[in-house]
């Protein structure tokens, strides 16, 4: 059954936003970060859309070996690195025979690799600067690099962390974060790669061999003081629905679950058909904007299951059928996630459902 929200992907943004990370590291590689499905664009289609000159990435950065495979099986042909590196001995093979490159960040993984036959592995190694995720501790990082420059299974090293606030440029953090890297970085001279979308742009100095951009690429704003439209990134998906319903209520008259809203006059309100069944925020708070016939308006009354009510008292030509834009060319996704309390990065993945 076609579902009436429908979530368009512009793959023309998409490369477009690519070029703006290769203007803004100009002498870095750059490893697009397409995990989760890419943010809910489409994995594949996305890295077809970045394999294409100009718009090549150097390599792709995924979250577990199962994504890589259907990279592999898709014919995309760049690195592929596997941010959660390897579980066992049967996915190192994998790893092997498919030409991808694994992270190592923990012992047992550093056994396996030693354990192994396998040769030519290119291994990026993580170590934990300030993050608390994974990655190996500052305290062991020299054994750890040491015992995998040993290791005959292992070919080539990249060094990688990975920032914890990028977004604030100013947070005391980043400071220790990046004098711990620069320190691995300086005794072990290898690659390095540490910036993410936000890195890139807060930070251009530390750049290194390779930047790791994610939200950026999809047209979201990675950092707190500067929009999208401010750091020339154009959205990615745009995510409309039709108006289903107008309905002509009276002052006093109440809107949605709760009656927590109330008609201050005589007034349109508007039935758009989308809810949180279909990935729209259920906690998208009133005001949250919305763009119907190029008219700014906002949602009124607390977000349904498969519907909002929308404010059409200055939406004078409004008709049954009209499609209201929830996010894409006028309204920014950033703006729709500050309302609902969350981030752009969980609206993007749960719109995977309803994408063109």
């Amino acid at each position: 059954m076609k579902r009436s929200a429908l979530a368009r992907i512009d793959l023309a943004a998409l490369q477009h936003n690519f070029g703006r990370v290769k203007q803004l590291a100009p002498d870095s590689r750059v490893m697009a970060v397409i995990k989760a499905d890419a943010y809910g664009h489409g994995m594949v289609q996305a890295a077809r859309a970045l394999s294409q000159t100009p718009h090549y990435a150097d390599a792709f950065a995924i979250a577990h070996l199962n994504e890589a495979l259907a990279l592999r099986e898709a014919g995309i042909e760049q690195p592929l690195l596997v941010l959660q590196g390897f579980q066992n001995a049967r996915q190192l093979e994998q790893i092997h025979e498919h030409g991808i490159q694994p992270v190592v960040h923990q012992h047992k993984q550093l056994e396996l690799l030693q354990q192994s036959s396998l040769q030519g592995l290119a291994i990026w190694l993580k170590v934990n600067t300030g993050m608390g995720r994974l990655g190996f501790g500052l305290h062991e990082a020299a054994y750890v690099y040491a015992r995998l420059k040993d290791c005959s299974s292992v070919a080539g090293i990249t060094l990688m962390s990975h920032f914890a606030n990028a977004d604030q440029a100013d947070h005391p953090l980043n400071s220790q974060q990046v004098q711990a890297f620069q320190a691995l970085a300086a005794e072990f001279k290898i690659p390095t790669s540490l910036c993410n979308s936000a890195g890139l742009i807060h930070f251009p100095q530390l750049q290194g061999d390779w930047v790791r951009p994610g939200i950026m690429l999809y047209g979201s704003s990675p950092v707190n003081k500067q929009s999208s439209a401010q750091l020339g990134l154009k959205p990615v998906m745009s995510l409309n629905a039709p108006l289903i319903a107008i309905n002509h209520l009276q002052a006093g008259d109440y809107v949605g679950y709760g009656s927590e809203w109330q008609c201050p006059q005589d007034m349109q309100v508007g039935i758009v058909g989308v809810g949180y069944g279909d990935g729209y925020p259920r906690h998208a708070r009133q005001g949250t904007p919305v763009y119907i016939n190029g008219q700014r308006s906002e949602i009124i009354g607390r977000v349904s299951m498969d519907m909002i009510a929308i404010d059409l008292s200055r939406v004078a030509d409004a008709c049954e059928g009209d499609m209201v834009e929830l996010w894409g060319e006028h309204i920014d996704i950033d703006e729709v996630a500050r309302m609902a309390g969350t981030i752009a990065y969980e609206l993007l993945c749960n719109l995977a459902r309803c994408r063109a």
